[in-house]
């Protein structure tokens, strides 16, 4: 079957039908890929989309532009923010997802395209789980994010992103109504086995057994 074109180059694995879909959103040169074993160790047998970021930096993917390190191009995030809406729109009646409204993975870069999602095009996303993000815009007024969770994996001495970064999006999100659990990593910006263990916590696993246990994480 040929994959539809829905404005990103995407992969998507069907899932069971009574469980959620997952929005994998890679960081900064990853890919549609990347993020795919990830997802079916947090949630098995979920359904997973995932989209290649259509911005490059040296060539490599990203879901929005930035300015320099951490100073993001806002005008660029708007417009991608809602071309990644609207991709998630159309994917649901492409692939007969029945309104489901995804939860997002997103790691770095699609971490805080996911957090801009939330923001910007609420009623897109059913929930995330952000993994290294910063804040990436404060819209004025805040949406209401009311009965959506949200958990922040931040790493302790990352050099990326400051703990008052990821304080202060736990803080905006949920000033926004959003219930927000803010988890720190024993470690730095990359992906860690901790983090996988913290997600499937968030996701309601009380331990790592089955696929998730024989996986690459």
């Amino acid at each position: 079957m040929a994959t539809p074109d829905l404005g990103f180059e995407h992969r998507f694995l069907p899932g069971a039908p009574n469980m959620p879909v997952l929005l994998l959103l890679h960081g900064t040169g990853g890919d549609e890929s990347d993020l795919l074993p990830l997802g079916e160790a947090l949630l098995p047998g979920a359904a997973r989309l995932s989209p290649r970021g259509k911005v490059l930096e040296n060539g490599m993917p990203r879901f929005f532009r930035r300015l320099a390190e951490g100073v993001f191009d806002l005008d660029d995030l708007r417009k991608r923010t809602e071309e990644l809406a609207d991709f998630v729109e159309a994917a649901d009646a492409a692939y007969g997802l029945g309104g489901r409204r995804p939860i997002a993975v997103g790691f770095s870069n699609g971490a805080n395209i996911a957090a801009s999602t939330l923001l910007l095009r609420p009623g897109t996303l059913g929930g995330a789980l952000l993994i290294r993000p910063m804040v990436p815009l404060v819209p004025d007024p805040l949406p209401q994010l009311s009965g959506i969770r949200v958990q922040i994996n931040a790493g302790q001495v990352d050099p990326l992103v400051p703990p008052p970064q990821s304080e202060a999006l736990a803080k905006l999100l949920t000033d926004a109504g959003a219930s927000v659990k803010l988890h720190w990593i024993a470690g730095g910006h990359a992906l860690t086995r901790e983090d996988l263990e913290a997600g499937r916590q968030w996701f309601g696993f009380s331990s790592l057994s089955g696929n998730a246990g024989r996986s690459q994480w």
